[in-house]
């Protein structure tokens, strides 16, 4: 939060709107230096952490010095460096797993990051934007730019739980660009949300421009996690709906970043009649509205030419000229690929299909007895009592 400049009261100065804007840019200039400060800190460290990392793997150290050296070097550096942290023998493992993990995918990983590289990326503080200018190691691996954007505890939990150097690579990507914490980064990636991420069925490469596309196919998933929501066991699709409506904060998380919602059963009027679209969105990079159709049961052909209908509708009545195409979302329970693929063709509106799951069930309320019936009972078992009683 911006304060106002603090008024000193003086014969000698005058403080008008211009003063203002100056100690703003003043202000603004000093952030950008704590920041560019910051990652070359963050990249000189790693740096450091990728060559040892490096050296234990290249120099065979176990091999050459014993299969306790590098509980040794851990020692010999926290003696020189008692003050430093980072030297214990967990972490020198994890330089080398680090290093490891990279150079057996190194040529598929200087694809999968040289351009992003090249790139913009927007910093976690100030929204400042900068370009990467660090410093590279000269030989036969360079040390890719843009781990220095992510913190090394981050880029341990990738080593570790990620399996390809393509899903590491996304995840450097989405923190270096969105700032994720570390237990934001460890729900993501147990949530899978690589695989799920850019998974949908769609026809987005043939409908829309090549860079609209990608992106397109990007911000969609081939599942979407409802674990949010609970709903009785024999739920209709209005009780769906209630439920992502109740929960629009979560749902807009599991969408992904840049959807904004603008309403539910949005009503359209098409030749005179009243129609309702289930949920309708607005991507804000994209700038596109979209469509999205929800379906408790499985796919069938039909529902792709309702989505259709509906993208058609909101191009023509609510797309502006300098918005790109509405694209049409369908999430159903279940898909067949063919069936999604066919009932595609000769479509002309981009529209993608995708399935949800782990919605939680509402346990069913078991009828206990009221307080009279209870009474009731009790008066009846004990006059049974006392008639066994008598018959004895």
């Amino acid at each position: 939060m911006n304060k106002e400049p603090i008024i000193v009261k003086s014969h000698d100065i005058h403080l008008d709107s211009e003063y203002t804007q100056w100690i703003h840019e003043i202000k603004e200039r000093y952030r950008n230096t704590q920041i560019k400060a910051a990652v070359k800190v963050n990249s000189e460290q790693l740096l450091f952490n990728w060559l040892l990392g490096k050296d234990l793997v290249t120099r065979k150290a176990e091999e050459k010095w014993g299969t306790g050296i590098v509980e040794q070097v851990s020692l010999d550096m926290q003696n020189e460096f008692p003050h430093a942290k980072g030297f214990s023998t967990t972490n020198l493992w994890n330089m080398k797993k680090w290093f490891l993990f990279y150079s057996s995918n190194y040529e598929k990983l200087q694809l999968l990051v040289g351009e992003m590289d090249t790139t913009e990326i927007k910093s976690k503080t100030g929204n400042v934007l900068q370009h990467l200018k660090l410093q590279q190691v000269v030989g036969e691996m360079e040390f890719p730019k843009i781990f220095a954007f992510v913190p090394w505890g981050h880029h341990i939990q990738i080593i570790t739980k990620c399996r390809s150097a393509e899903e590491a690579a996304f995840y450097i990507k989405k923190i270096a660009t969105e700032g994720w914490s570390r237990s934001t980064l460890i729900n993501y990636i147990e949530s899978d949300y690589y695989g799920k991420s850019g998974g949908a069925i769609s026809n987005f490469d043939t409908q829309l421009p090549s860079v609209q596309s990608k992106l397109a196919q990007a911000i969609t998933k081939e599942t979407y996690d409802l674990g949010f929501i609970t709903l009785p066991p024999d739920y209709a699709e209005e009780d769906l709906e209630d439920a992502l409506e109740k929960n629009i904060t979560q749902f807009l998380l599991e969408l992904g970043k840049g959807f904004a919602f603008v309403g539910r059963q949005k009503e359209i009027i098409v030749a005179g009649k009243a129609r309702k679209i289930d949920m309708l969105f607005y991507h804000i990079p994209l700038k596109c509205y979209i469509v999205v159709e929800l379906k408790v049961k499985s796919f069938e052909p039909e529902f792709a030419g309702k989505l259709n209908f509906y993208v058609n509708a909101v191009d023509e009545l609510m797309k502006t000229h300098d918005e790109n195409p509405t694209i049409g979302l369908l999430i159903c329970k279940n898909m067949n690929q063919t069936e999604v693929q066919w009932a595609f063709q000769g479509i002309r509106t981009p529209m993608g299909v995708a399935t949800y799951d782990k919605v939680k069930m509402k346990e069913i309320e078991k009828q206990l007895p009221s307080v009279e019936e209870i009474q009731a009972r009790i008066e009846r078992a004990e006059e049974e009592f006392k008639l066994n009683l008598q018959n004895k």
